[in-house]
């Protein structure tokens, strides 16, 4: 067994161990919360050095990969094949949520309690055009770079790797340069991930000291329905990807069970990206596959995210006993599968489409209050099954471009490069 994912696992096991016993030592809430924001330095810390080594690791990688896709037809042909297979996704992710909110019906008896009108500082807006433009061009590389905004700096990459593709020659030695970045976030990359254990314990420790274990038995109706809606997603993505890529579907499962752990506990797919770029080039996808269908990923193909929309916001609609008819949920999904696009870099983006989305509907703000308290448990698993959708999207593509290769052992290893892809 990976000896990362059992550090990472005795972390998460440590971790509630932790949390359990500072609850019930300290019952004041107020010194909970307290010992809790201590703890949860030691994970912010993690998350911002994982966030340092994305944006370069997101524009050097795409940068290469595309400038070994040897011309401008093979880059749209690639990208339209990526984002059919996203859109596809994410209208079975969105009706999925829906289908199982309305057979389990969460929402229906729980006693509203006067939440007020705060909505946890929470601001939203209508999905529109300028939010939506804002989100995807860059003013500036540098001030995308410094914002964590992955889809602008996916924009901007895909124009730097087609026009060093263009120059031929000349271009090599850029090509060259990005990646010879890339080594050097990877090594970086291994650096950080020493630290991986020790954040997925304060993390969790972090959230049961705040809130106690028991918060899990107040919410288990909605929790267990979302975490059941999530296993029969995962069935699904594992059968499509059996039928894709055959047998090796579970050596890719293999693989990913360490980028999985580490997005669960962490409650963050950005936490992940880069364990799953090296197990991507170790289980046989290229550089050039891998770089480019996973920054895309992070912003078009979040499953779980997905799921999580509708199954959220009817189980709100449950609650308040708004009746939303049929019509009136597939326009609510069609509405976030739109309005989900425009909040790329957004913190808490799931619970901004929401928020907006109850407006729309007519279905009180106030019931966000109803999700806030357990939303770090939700998001572990929408994370972690973020991870399964992009890796098996990749894999998928690379199949679909006949790019997929042998599995190897000696990729991505830290102070190793990863592996050249084909030109």
């Amino acid at each position: 067994m990976n000896r990362n994912f059992v550090y990472v696992m005795v972390g998460l096991l440590l971790g509630i161990i932790l949390g359990t016993f500072s609850f019930y030592s300290f019952p004041d809430k107020a010194t909970a919360a307290e010992i809790a924001k201590y703890m949860s330095l030691v994970s912010a810390i993690f998350l911002k050095l994982i966030k340092m080594i994305i944006g370069p690791l997101v524009l050097s990688t795409l940068v290469v990969g595309i400038g070994h896709m040897g011309d401008a037809a093979t880059v749209g042909r690639v990208g339209a094949k990526t984002m059919g297979w996203f859109v596809s996704a994410s209208i079975v992710s969105l009706l999925l949520g829906l289908l199982m909110v309305d057979i389990l019906q969460p929402g229906v008896g729980i006693a509203i309690a006067d939440q007020g009108n705060n909505t946890a500082n929470l601001t939203t807006q209508a999905f529109s055009i300028d939010n939506f433009i804002d989100h995807l061009v860059p003013t500036s590389l540098f001030k995308s770079l410094a914002d964590g905004e992955i889809l602008q700096i996916v924009v901007f990459s895909v124009f730097a790797g087609v026009a060093i593709m263009a120059m031929g020659d000349r271009g090599k030695p850029l090509i060259e340069l990005a990646d010879n970045v890339a080594h050097m976030m990877l090594n970086i990359t291994g650096y950080v991930m020493k630290l991986a254990p020790i954040a997925v314990c304060a993390s969790v420790a972090s959230v049961i000291t705040k809130s106690g274990p028991g918060i899990l038995l107040n919410f288990a109706k909605f929790l267990g329905g979302f975490y059941l809606t999530l296993l029969i997603l995962w069935f699904i993505l594992l059968s499509v990807g059996f039928a894709v890529i055959g047998p090796r579907m579970m050596e890719l499962v293999r693989r990913m069970r360490e980028p999985f752990l580490l997005a669960f506990s962490t409650a963050s797919s950005e936490a992940s990206y880069p364990k799953i770029l090296e197990q991507l080039e170790r289980f046989g996808v290229s550089k050039r596959i891998a770089s480019f269908v996973l920054p895309l990923g992070y912003s078009f193909n979040l499953d779980g995210t997905m799921a999580y929309t509708t199954f959220a916001a009817i189980f709100i609609a449950q609650a308040y006993g708004v009746d939303m008819p049929l019509s009136k949920q597939l326009l609510m999904a069609a509405t976030l599968m739109i309005t989900s696009k425009g909040v790329a870099g957004v913190p808490r983006a799931s619970l901004v489409v929401i928020l907006a989305t109850l407006k729309q509907f007519g279905i009180p703000e106030a019931g966000l209050f109803l999700i806030l308290g357990i939303d770090q448990f939700l998001d572990m698993g929408r994370s972690a099954t973020n991870v399964i959708g992009n890796s098996l999207a990749a894999s998928a593509v690379a199949k679909f471009e006949k790019d997929l290769g042998p599995a190897t052992d000696d990729v991505g290893e830290p102070g190793a490069a990863p592996a050249t892809a084909p030109a």
